[in-house]
C-alpha cells in the first residue's frame, strides 16, 4: 500500500513537470550558474583546515586541523576588519534600512502619477551605476589639488572637500578618504544614495497592495494622514518589514570588497578595513607570497556568524510576529 502511495505521488509529481517542462527549461541556466559558481566551489572551504602546495589539488593536501583558525584568532587585522565590518553594517542598518521605507511612504502619497514616475526613475538610477562609476563620484567630491607652491587652488576642491573646509573639519591639503574618521559617514551615505531607491520598490509594492476601504474607515473615523501611516499602513507593511529585516540581518558581515577596496587606502585601514578586503588581501598576499589557509579560515568564519544571524533572527520574528522566512 505504501509503495503504491509512493508511485503515485511520483507520477503526479512526473506530471507537474512534464506539464510545466518550459517554465523548468528556462530554470535550467540559472541552476546550473548555482551549481557553477556557489556550489561546486564549497570544496574551497577545505582550505581553511589543509596546507596548500602549489600544484597539489585541495583533496589531496595535508590535513592541518585547526591551525590556520587559530592563526586567524591571533591576527590582530582581522578583528580590526571584524570590528569595521560589524560597526559599518550596524550603521548601514540603522541608518539605511528605514531610508527606502520612507522614500516608499512619499511615492505613495504623491497623486501624479508622471511627477512619480520621474522621481522614482532618479532615484532608482544609482543603483544600476556601476561601483568604478561610483566610487570615482565620490572620489571626485573628496578630491583635493594644489598649486605648484603647495598651496590650495581656488575651486579645484572636490564637493565634499569644500564643504568641509567651509565648516572647519578637515584643514586645507586634507584628503577626506585619507582620514579614517570620515571613512565610515563617506561610504554610510554614498551607499544611501546609491541603494535607497532601487530598495524602495518592494515597499512601494506592500503600500500599493493594502486596500483603499482600510484607509476610507481610517478617515471616517478622524484617523489624520499621519495616524493612517501609522495604524494602517506600517501594520500592513509588517510581514514585507520582517522578511526584509531577516535578510538584512543575514548581510551584517556581507560587505563586498569592492566599493571598499576603491575607496580606502592604508591611511584609512582603522575604520574602512573589512572582512572582505582583510580575506582579499590574504589571498593576494604582498606579490611574493600568499596565504589562501588564512583567508579562506576569515571567510568561513565571516559565513557561519551570517547563518547564526540569520537563523537567530529568524526564530524572534517567528515568536513576535508571527512571521518568518522559513
Amino acid at each position: 500500500m505504501v509503495e503504491e502511495l509512493e508511485r503515485t505521488k511520483w507520477k503526479r509529481v512526473g506530471k507537474e513537470l512534464l506539464k510545466d517542462w518550459r517554465l523548468y527549461l528556462l530554470l535550467l541556466p540559472l541552476l546550473i550558474f548555482m551549481f557553477m559558481f556557489k556550489y561546486l566551489p564549497i570544496k574551497g572551504v577545505l582550505q581553511a583546515f589543509k596546507f596548500n602546495d602549489e600544484g597539489i589539488t585541495v583533496m589531496n593536501d595535508s590535513w592541518f586541523g585547526l591551525m590556520y583558525v587559530k592563526q586567524l584568532f591571533q591576527n590582530n587585522d582581522f578583528w580590526r576588519a571584524l570590528r569595521n565590518t560589524f560597526v559599518n553594517s550596524m550603521y548601514g542598518l540603522v541608518f539605511g534600512f528605514p531610508i527606502p521605507i520612507f522614500l516608499a511612504l512619499l511615492f505613495s502619497e504623491i497623486k501624479s502619477y508622471g511627477y512619480r514616475s520621474v522621481l522614482q526613475v532618479c532615484t532608482y538610477l544609482p543603483k544600476f551605476l556601476s561601483t568604478v562609476v561610483t566610487t570615482s563620484i565620490i572620489t571626485l567630491w573628496c578630491n583635493v589639488q594644489g598649486n605648484s607652491a603647495g598651496q590650495e587652488a581656488i575651486g579645484s576642491n572636490g564637493l565634499l572637500t569644500q564643504i568641509f573646509l567651509a565648516f572647519n573639519w578637515i584643514t586645507p591639503g586634507q584628503n577626506i578618504l585619507q582620514t579614517y574618521k570620515f571613512f565610515r559617514p563617506v561610504y554610510q551615505i554614498s551607499g544611501i544614495w546609491e541603494a535607497s531607491g532601487y530598495g524602495s520598490i518592494v515597499y512601494f509594492a506592500a503600500v500599493l497592495a493594502i486596500s483603499p476601504t482600510n484607509y476610507e474607515a481610517a478617515k471616517i473615523d478622524g484617523a489624520s494622514k499621519l495616524q493612517q501611516i501609522r495604524y494602517v499602513t506600517l501594520p500592513s507593511m509588517a510581514p514585507t518589514l520582517s522578511i526584509m529585516l531577516i535578510m538584512r540581518i543575514g548581510q551584517i558581515l556581507n560587505i563586498g570588497y569592492e566599493k571598499v577596496m576603491l575607496l580606502y587606502t592604508p591611511a584609512s585601514y582603522e575604520t574602512a578595513d573589512v572582512i572582505s578586503t582583510f580575506v582579499y588581501r590574504q589571498q593576494q598576499g604582498d606579490g611574493t607570497t600568499t596565504n589562501y589557509m588564512l583567508g579562506t579560515a576569515a571567510d568561513l568564519f565571516n559565513s557561519l556568524i551570517a547563518m547564526c544571524l540569520v537563523l537567530g533572527a529568524n526564530a524572534i520574528s517567528r515568536r513576535v510576529s508571527d512571521t518568518a522566512l522559513f
